[in-house]
């Protein structure tokens, strides 16, 4: 029997922790070629240091890289490799890193994309043995999706509420509310779950860059009253007391940050991307990559699917499992697991989302109408409920429920 009362800890990151900034400029890169060529294959990995930024990966992008059209230029189309230097500094900036060992404007670009291999588009494209000439899928591998009704976005109150830390200092930061925050920041929030559903805040832990002279004397002071303040105002009313733990820059100074300070990489923040750690994860990232990749567009349609299924209050929690066997376009597996007391079938609804959702690679880009350059938005601060906005993060939408109150 599950646990009814326990503590549990989610963490995240600011968009200017070095492997953010990795994987918002993978995104970026994403959104640039989608953006030319909506059936575009991307598989971006981005390297950030001290004053550098490396990129690598395969693409298939004919308006921007077409070998046998651009032998001379490598393949790449003129004015190609500029616009993707463009789309790496402008989110460098945007971020805010303005720094003598990381800035937007000086740092060294090297850029080895190159041509997806011929084998991989040959079996993803045909489709693969019983595929109905549908495409198959990427890869091999599994992907999960999650929904709990701790908030009223449907995830698990330890992340979330990590995220809106992070998020407001972000957004103090970019409206010049204060002077003395810099992009590289860490959050982690530890709930107390009574009946298992979040009651107070245990302990929280912020680690911000700062500017100079801001981790000692009064300067300390101000910096860490603010960042309270912060925690107290975005938690819910009441759950900071007293009794709560705080933990803020607990180090000491923190002026050298970002990928000046470490090394950043796309995809080393999955379970920031995700559930915190409150749900499975399947082990493959997001960002760098096209929606035709299932690791992204799977993940993204069972997060839908879950949370269709909790705000139509068929459970309290839901995870899914999907999949997929390279090259093959139908999943191998569709799991729903309603925790210990289903007050439904799992199996029916297994059946029921197999009839209403097409679960191929590309029956889940037309279903959330992924062929768009909508990834950036989503590569800091969670991909996962997040608020849909126009063509962003359509697998927030819950427009299932009317149908599952029906069915079910």
């Amino acid at each position: 029997m599950a646990r009814s009362d326990y503590i549990f800890t989610s963490e995240s990151v600011s968009e200017g922790h070095p492997d953010k900034v990795s994987d918002q400029i993978s995104d970026a890169v994403v959104d640039l070629m989608i953006d030319k060529e909506p059936e575009a294959r991307v598989a971006c990995e981005t390297l950030t240091t001290t004053d550098r930024v490396v990129l690598a990966g395969e693409v298939r992008c004919r308006p921007m890289y077409d070998l046998a059209e651009h032998a001379t230029t490598h393949g790449w189309a003129p004015g190609s490799l500029e616009a993707i230097e463009d789309a790496v500094r402008s989110t460098v900036k945007d971020i805010g890193y303005e720094q003598e060992g990381f800035h937007w404007r000086t740092l060294d670009l090297q850029n080895f994309l190159h041509g997806q291999s011929t084998e991989i588009a040959q079996g993803v494209d045909a489709g693969g043995e019983g595929s109905n000439k549908d495409e198959g899928a990427g890869d091999q591998g599994i992907m999960f999706g999650f929904a709990c009704d701790e908030t009223p976005e449907l995830m698990p109150a330890t992340l979330h509420y990590s995220h809106r830390i992070l998020k407001r200092l972000a957004d103090d930061r970019k409206g010049r509310k204060v002077a003395f925050l810099e992009p590289d920041a860490k959050s982690q929030v530890t709930l107390r779950y009574v009946d298992g559903m979040p009651q107070r805040a245990e302990a929280v832990v912020v680690s911000t860059q700062h500017a100079a002279g801001y981790h000692e004397g009064a300067k300390e002071a101000e910096l860490k009253s603010y960042v309270r303040d912060v925690i107290a105002a975005e938690l819910p009313d009441g759950w900071v007391d007293d009794k709560t733990v705080f933990h803020i820059n607990p180090t000491g100074a923190f002026e050298i940050g970002g990928p000046d300070g470490d090394a950043g990489l796309t995809g080393r923040k999955i379970i920031v991307d995700t559930y915190g750690g409150a749900a499975p994860h399947g082990g493959g990232a997001f960002s760098g990559k096209d929606p035709t990749k299932v690791d992204r567009s799977a993940a993204y349609i069972t997060r839908y699917m879950a949370k269709n299924i909790v705000a139509a209050g068929i459970g309290k929690r839901c995870t899914i499992q999907l999949s997929y066997a390279i090259g093959v376009s139908e999943p191998l597996s569709l799991y729903v697991d309603l925790g210990s007391d289903p007050q439904v079938d799992p199996a029916k609804l297994e059946n029921w989302l197999r009839e209403r959702v097409r679960l191929t690679p590309r029956g889940i880009r037309e279903h959330l109408n992924l062929n768009k350059p909508i990834y950036q938005k989503s590569a800091a601060y969670g991909h996962f409920g997040r608020t849909p906005d126009g063509d962003l993060f359509p697998w927030e939408r819950t427009d299932l429920v009317d149908e599952l109150k029906s069915a079910f």
